[in-house]
């Protein structure tokens, strides 16, 4: 080996070196929420919390933040099951944290939360219900008693509409967000159908020939690469490179991520209800909002339309997101902003 070469090999040890340090830090970041500045018409009431609390005895996060500690209290419910929002907080609540109390939440076994055998007892939907409304009884305790406006995603917005539905003295209103409503079987026929569309016109031989041929194959990634998730992108790294941006996850927190979504999968009991949600859930006695990405082939638009009709509410109503599929929040934050500024203006706290 001549001296250039075991030059090289040095400088190739010291950058490998650097990032090996540069990783290990990540991985184990002390991190933090931004502060946030007060409200001039409200001074000394801005908060900006990234903290633990204990429900049914286990420790769980929330990120808590908005300029006016007494603005109405938006909590959000994620998805999944066990795929967290906080980790896209800084994405697109910004704005919504002028108006409003935004309350983020990794729930048992997602997250920030993630605990991995230590929760396996613990994995029930049934159980995600009573952690939800001992939450929303701890917020009102801390933040002046009002109600909250409860936004639930995807397999979150089945936990939320069964809260809403069961306590309506917690509930201001309630937003569904991608609103599961279709007996799975249901939702699985009409997926095939679009995504049988979408190969064909785009002449994916092989998708056509599974989905023809009733073969299993990985749902969710063919609705991703389609756009029937994301409308503007054809993956999850989107989702995977904002979570690698958020202040509040360190690597191991985006790592414990991957590994919850797996091992809620897995262990989650869904002994909340039975069968479709619009049958087990026919009436909600507070306000119904239903934010729906018109692209959205996750939970396809013509189930939450149907629940819709179906769903005895005081007030009921379908909010469209034109340019988004199943994540409108981060495709058109804006909008959603607005759209939630009207849900706070149409009801009482």
């Amino acid at each position: 080996m001549n001296g250039a070469q075991r030059l090289m090999g040095r400088i190739a040890g010291i950058v490998g070196a650097a990032i090996a340090a540069v990783a290990l830090a990540w991985w184990g970041l002390r991190v933090h929420t931004p502060a946030i500045a007060d409200d001039p018409a409200h001074p000394g009431t801005a908060i900006a919390s990234l903290e633990q609390v204990r429900l049914d005895g286990d420790p769980q996060w929330v990120l808590i933040r908005g300029r006016n500690r007494h603005a109405p209290i938006v909590l959000f419910l994620h998805g999944g099951p066990g795929n967290p929002l906080m980790r896209f907080a800084h994405a697109f609540q910004r704005p919504l944290e002028k108006d409003f109390l935004v309350v983020q939440w990794d729930r048992r076994g997602a997250g920030k939360s993630y605990r991995g055998p230590a929760d396996i007892p613990h994995m029930r939907a049934s159980l995600e219900v009573a952690d939800t409304i001992q939450l929303i009884e701890k917020l009102r305790a801390r933040f002046g008693g009002g109600k909250v406006i409860l936004v639930g995603h995807s397999y979150g917005s089945g936990i939320g509409a069964l809260v809403a539905a069961r306590r309506p003295d917690l509930v201001r209103a309630y937003v569904g967000v991608g609103q599961i409503a279709c007996p799975w079987g249901q939702v699985l026929a009409m997926q095939d159908a679009w995504l049988l569309s979408q190969a064909a016109r785009r002449h994916d031989a092989s998708l056509v020939k599974a989905i023809r041929a009733h073969r299993r194959f990985d749902h969710e990634v063919a609705v991703f690469a389609y756009g029937g998730a994301l409308a503007h992108a054809n993956g999850k790294f989107p989702l995977w490179l904002t979570s690698l941006r958020a202040p509040e996850y360190s690597l191991r927190d985006v790592w414990h991520t991957r590994k919850g979504i797996r091992f809620t999968h897995g262990h989650l009991q869904t002994d909340a209800y039975r069968g479709a949600l619009m049958d087990a859930v026919p009436r909600i006695p507070v306000p119904v909002y239903f934010f729906e990405g018109r692209n959205d082939h996750v939970t396809p638009p013509v189930c939450v339309q149907r629940y819709l009709r179906r769903l005895d509410a005081p007030r009921k109503e379908m909010v469209w997101f034109e340019r988004s599929a199943h994540f409108p929040f981060l495709e058109e934050p804006e909008n959603f902003h607005r759209a939630l500024l009207r849900v706070a203006a149409q009801t009482d706290g």
